[in-house]
């Protein structure tokens, strides 16, 4: 017996094949969704004269960016006769369905703890469901599919890993006097894509910001292969503020030179890349950052299997079958040869 067209990916240890089944597609109707209106306070705080009661400084919110030198200077110079303080609040109205409501809810509020995040979205939320138990069973609807989303990404992530032999774990930071933060994540970025054009790099990574000062900086496994590194690499000694001791990085010139700072961590075993993994996977799951993958990038190589190179049937319903580590690979009937990073070269992907 064969199985013809399975899936096969790497688990880190074994080859796991998922063989092809014949299943009838059937068309999802597109549920439209009615949309609510939702209305946001935004306070303003504004000092006024005392004397005249004409506002003379104006304290921005925090989502907005105000700038005011000649009032900043006024007001510091005669601050005591500028006391009356007044709050303004204004409304925003916006249109949005429930979901997309949630979603900002969600993102709003991730950093704090599932219990304490759950009853604050229920508050929010409770005005526009008839009670409060329709509320809830809809927030705990959203919260399960937000927890199957990141299984899924989690999954796609390692086994598009493991499907690549990644050799670098690298950080790129900005300098603030040769980029702003919008033009060091679409310079960095037309980077990357340059040099998996023409070099053949391969990454995964994620966007993370420093926990205190809030600095944008990229974090990615690369693989880069022998003599495609532009610049040179050097090492460095400097301090390293999380773990209080001096530290020796490895650093580019090329990178360096055009964004800031670079650390260049060569991967040496599949013990390092599952550091590396977890790492990623922390800032997905912390701060539900998107992953950002090169083009190129798979998840399973396609072939046929034959029975003498399945071990056993495994996984939910023995919908999945365990192989040889030395299994033949076959392609439309053609022996392609063992597998191997060659072999599944030749081979088809698939995502």
């Amino acid at each position: 017996m064969s199985f013809g067209e399975a899936k096969v990916y790497f688990d880190g240890s074994h080859y796991i094949a998922i063989p092809h089944t014949e299943r009838p597609s059937k068309k999802r109707k597109n549920k439209i969704e009615k949309q609510i209106t939702v209305v946001e306070n935004i306070s303003e705080n504004k000092i006024i004269d005392t004397n005249t009661e004409t506002e003379i400084f104006e304290v921005c919110s925090k989502d907005d960016n105000c700038e005011d030198s000649e009032n900043n200077e006024k007001l510091n110079k005669n601050l005591k006769n500028y006391q009356k303080i007044e709050e303004k609040t204004q409304k925003i109205t916006k249109k949005l369905t429930k979901k997309e409501f949630f979603n900002e809810l969600y993102q709003k509020f991730i950093e704090l703890p599932k219990k304490e995040r759950k009853e604050i979205i229920v508050k929010n939320m409770l005005p526009y469901f008839s009670n409060l138990n329709f509320c809830i069973d809809f927030v705990n609807e959203n919260f399960a599919r937000k927890q199957r989303n990141l299984i899924c990404r989690r999954i796609r992530m390692v086994r598009k890993i493991n499907q690549m032999n990644f050799n670098y774990f690298c950080t790129f930071t900005y300098d603030d006097k040769k980029h702003t933060e919008e033009s060091f994540k679409k310079k960095l970025r037309t980077c990357f894509r340059h040099l998996c054009e023409r070099k053949n790099w391969k990454y995964i990574g994620v966007w993370e910001r420093a926990p205190e000062i809030k600095r944008l900086h990229f974090h990615g496994v690369f693989y880069i292969p022998n003599g495609t590194i532009p610049g040179e690499l050097f090492e460095k000694n400097d301090y390293n503020f999380n773990t209080h001791k001096m530290q020796t990085t490895i650093q580019n010139s090329y990178f360096n030179n055009r964004f800031g700072r670079s650390d260049f961590e060569p991967i040496l075993d599949r013990q390092k890349l599952g550091s590396a993994t977890q790492y990623l996977m922390k800032y997905i799951e912390k701060t539900g950052e998107k992953i950002v993958y090169s083009k190129g990038l798979y998840q399973y190589f396609i072939t046929d299997i034959m029975d003498e190179d399945v071990v056993c049937l495994i996984g939910q319903d023995d919908q999945k079958l365990l192989l040889f580590d030395d299994f033949n690979c076959w392609d439309e009937g053609c022996l392609i040869g063992k597998v191997g990073p060659e072999t599944i070269m030749q081979l088809r992907k698939s995502n």
